[in-house]
């Protein structure tokens, strides 16, 4: 299966800090969407993983060295700058920031990024308040200007224990930087063919993760769902150049680049939302919808008494997809995709669904316990069509999502 990334060569700059760890999760994500990964390593990159690591993930040797007689002869840094399609630095520490931005070539990584005619991406990481001291914000406003693109910094706890921005961004919103990045252009196939942004031009409507019906001030009802799916097709849609919308419920995930995020919480919300976002050429219904809310919210907790449990009187939420699916030819999206999340009589249930939806596909997986894949990263799903049910053997859920937006393009131009 070709990727966004097939063919692709990329030079990673791994920085000095305790994020570098997070670069061997990188190399891994990058390989495994059969793009080529070169290292180059600082030395106090070297303090915290070691050159055998990140040569065993690349299968390519890691460059170290300004000096190198042996590598200068067998690939000039001058060469290696240039041989690339992208350079990524990741993590880039305020140093090799500041010396990105004064032109600095004291070693091989700053000599390299002065050497390179490509484009730059940067995963900054560092201390708090090392990140927000005026030089850093200067050398980040050069940079920006001249024309380095940045992914991150998050918030959250620091190695050191304080808090704030300085976070490097995690592996998979990196892979999805890079991605964005080579999906801007056509990517040469075997024979001389191309592929293009197939969904540049097209929206797409994507709700995820589950809704919380509240049932007092401190207590909801839910369903359990990470919203992994649902994000790692927000991605996918993006790579493919859509328009993409995603209307998430609450999770705990970084928002996809690119995507358009539309946070909700309950079933009531998201079809309002999602309604308000049609039309749409592709709308994919993977948020865990509870079917049930509580008919009259309390309004203070419930407390614990003598009088025995509370009588909590349940109404149906809306039927989002079957809504949409069932929408006025100027609404209705070209292609309505259902989520089934069963845990017996798979296919059979998907099939039923879909038949009562009136969508145009359904998306199936076996969600039993010993699956693994609520909140896991993997999924085994089935495609289920008036046509027939295509099965697919267990991938990662980003894969699984890759696979889902290139065929969901496919079927949109046969629609069409």
């Amino acid at each position: 299966m070709m990727t966004t990334l097939s063919g692709r060569s990329v030079l990673l700059i791994i920085g000095g800090g305790i994020a570098a760890y997070k670069s061997l999760e990188l190399i891994r994500l990058l390989k495994q969407r059969q793009a080529k990964v070169t290292a180059i390593m600082t030395k106090a990159a070297e303090q915290f993983v070691t050159q055998l690591s990140v040569a065993s993930l690349t299968a390519e040797k890691v460059y170290t060295d300004l000096f190198s007689l042996t590598d200068e002869v067998e690939m000039g840094h001058i060469e290696l700058s240039r041989s690339a399609d992208l350079l990524v630095v990741a993590p880039a520490s305020a140093d090799l920031m500041a010396k990105m931005a004064q032109g600095l070539a004291n070693d091989l990584a700053s000599t390299t990024l002065l050497a390179t005619d490509k484009k730059i991406l940067i995963a900054p990481a560092m201390n708090v308040r090392m990140w927000q001291h005026k030089a850093t914000m200067r050398n980040l406003s050069v940079l920006k200007a001249d024309g380095v693109r940045v992914i991150g910094p998050n918030d959250g706890e620091m190695a050191c224990g304080e808090y704030g921005p300085g976070r490097m961004a995690e592996p998979v919103e990196i892979l999805a930087a890079i991605e964005a990045h080579f999906a801007g252009s056509a990517l040469p196939l075997a024979g001389g063919a191309a592929t293009t942004r197939a969904l540049t031009g097209r929206k797409v409507l994507i709700t995820a993760g589950p809704t919380h019906e509240p049932i007092d001030p401190v207590r909801y009802i839910a369903n359990r769902s990470s919203g992994k799916q649902g994000y790692a097709l927000a991605e996918a849609a993006v790579a493919l150049g859509a328009e993409t919308v995603l209307v998430s419920g609450p999770v705990n995930l970084p928002i996809p680049p690119g995507a358009q995020m539309m946070p909700v919480e309950t079933a009531a919300e998201m079809l309002k939302v999602v309604e308000a976002e049609l039309p749409a050429d592709i709308a994919i219904f993977a948020a865990a919808v509870a079917d049930w809310r509580v008919a009259s919210t309390a309004d203070q907790k419930i407390k614990k008494g003598s009088g025995g449990l509370p009588d909590l009187k349940l109404a149906e939420n809306p039927d989002i997809l079957k809504t949409v699916a069932g929408a006025a030819k100027a609404k209705r999206p070209k292609l309505v995709v259902g989520f089934a999340a069963e845990t017996e009589n798979v296919i059979a249930n998907a099939k039923a669904k879909l038949a009562k939806k009136g969508c145009d596909l359904i998306v199936a997986n076996d969600v039993s316990a010993e699956k693994g894949v609520m909140g896991g990263d993997r999924n085994t799903v089935h495609l289920v069509s008036a046509s027939g049910v295509e099965s697919w053997p267990e991938l990662d859920k980003s894969e699984v999502a890759r696979r889902l937006m290139e065929d969901f393009a496919r079927r949109l131009g046969a629609k069409s």
